[in-house]
């Protein structure tokens, strides 16, 4: 049979795991190029777009003096920033501090290379699927890189010597185990569903539905963490500048600033794929789009992939321009009171009708979704317990503030000065001198 025969159904395959022990040495170097090209373009364009969208927002026009609609501000940058004056604070430990952003920018990169962004394609007579590898458990590969990245950030604010960028470090390193605990359990629902850890696998399996809606509660838990792992408003505790002047990067310069800020961006860019690859059906066209019998063949789901991406990167902007930054302690309480637990709970459902499928005819399914059912209505009335103790509490703080002081004003919880000061009144003050003072006579 022809190669001209054979071709349109090799094309309309989806990949499998057995299609990258195939692979050639130069087709793996061309698509490593293409996805470090790609990451950088998107970095890009995320600073250009960030800082236009934002300003519609806020309106004011943004960047719209280097090139037209300020579209070559983000090269302007890129330029100047290596050549500024690279500086290294004397009492840092030298070495450290310039491994640091290295290892957060190259970790950022390791992680997109399990992402599919197409299906089987033909380049240069050669069928090879949109995709750098796969692996059996691909998955893990994104949480290890995460766990790995943290380090960077870690031995940064170690390394610098100063305690801003050392408290950075730490929140950093709290807040990504936090999350990524979430991350990790909003990623078992799927792996369930799904029955594999395999990218290529659970894009497979969602040519029915995504789990968007079939497991919409993951889907949302892990909108959560993917902000808090990536370290973007609300959840920028670590370089908040607020209080930590720029958080673990505060003492860094030149291009050791700018591989922090790269590997942010990247990182960004690697969430949001990988949300699409395990909720959004990956490279697969949408509903009414998906009714074309060639919407999922070909060089198409490219174009899929990159508007599903290119939503969520939105969503990011979206966020920074209308949220504030959330206190740490809040920042925390989300992760450990709210998102872990409802992700157990989910898991547990989930699992109860998975195995419910596989053997509708035994109880146990019936038994363990009743148990669930219990579980639930106990944390409910625990949280309800909970919240009802702390009103109670804080209305009694309230009134004995409020005793104590002798006035009516209800305590605020913070320190704050009292209103009704006598100077407010002028009490004090010597008004010849104040009027001399002002007028200079």
């Amino acid at each position: 049979m022809s190669l001209e025969g054979t071709l349109p159904h090799a094309l309309a395959a989806d990949p499998t795991l057995s299609d990258f022990n195939q692979l050639i040495w130069w087709m793996v170097l061309l698509k490593v190029g293409i996805v470090f090209v790609f990451l950088l373009l998107t970095t890009i364009f995320m600073i250009w777009a960030e800082r236009r969208v934002i300003g519609r927002m806020q309106n004011r026009p943004g960047p719209n003096r280097a090139g037209p609609f300020g579209l070559l501000q983000p090269i302007a940058d890129a330029l100047k920033l290596p050549l500024k004056e690279d500086i290294i604070p004397t009492g840092v430990d030298k070495l450290v501090f310039v491994v640091a952003p290295v290892l957060s920018a190259a970790i950022s990169f390791v992680a997109f290379a399990i992402i599919p962004w197409g299906t089987v394609v033909s380049i240069f007579h050669h069928h090879t699927p949109l995709q750098v590898t796969d692996l059996p458990v691909a998955v893990l590969l994104v949480l290890a890189m995460s766990s790995i990245g943290v380090y960077g950030i870690v031995l940064a604010g170690w390394a610098s010597g100063s305690p801003y960028s050392l408290l950075g470090a730490l929140r950093s390193a709290a807040q990504v185990i936090s999350y990524e605990i979430a991350m990790a359990l909003a990623f078992v629902a799927v792996f369930l569903d799904a029955g594999s850890l395999s990218t290529t696998a659970i894009v497979t399996a969602q040519v029915h539905g995504w789990y968007v809606w079939v497991l919409a509660p993951s889907f949302l838990i892990y909108l959560f963490t993917m902000v808090g792992e990536t370290n973007r408003l609300p959840f920028d505790l670590p370089e908040g500048e607020g209080e930590l002047v720029a958080g673990y990067h505060t003492e860094y310069s030149s291009m050791k600033f700018a591989m922090f800020y790269l590997a942010e961006y990247i990182n960004m860019t690697t969430v949001s794929a990988l949300a699409v690859t395990l909720f959004l059906g990956g490279w697969r066209a949408p509903w009414p789009l998906s009714l074309w019998s060639g919407a999922n063949t070909g060089w198409w789901p490219v174009l899929w992939f990159l508007v599903k991406v290119f939503i969520l990167l939105f969503c990011y902007i979206w966020l920074r321009g209308t949220l504030p930054r959330v206190r740490y302690d809040q920042l925390m309480a989300i992760g450990w009171k709210f998102l872990i637990p409802v992700s157990i709970v989910w898991i547990l459902l989930v699992a109860t009708v998975r195995a419910w499928r596989l053997d509708s005819h035994s109880t146990a399914p019936y038994v363990v979704f009743g148990l669930v059912i219990v579980l639930i209505l106990a944390l409910i009335t625990m949280w309800d317990s909970a919240a009802q103790q702390r009103a109670a509490r804080f209305a009694a703080a309230e009134e004995a503030d409020v005793a104590e002081a002798g006035t009516t004003e209800p305590a605020t919880g913070f320190p704050v000065p009292p209103m009704d000061l006598p100077h407010y009144h002028g009490a004090g003050i010597d008004h010849e001198t104040s009027s001399r003072e002002v007028t200079g006579a």
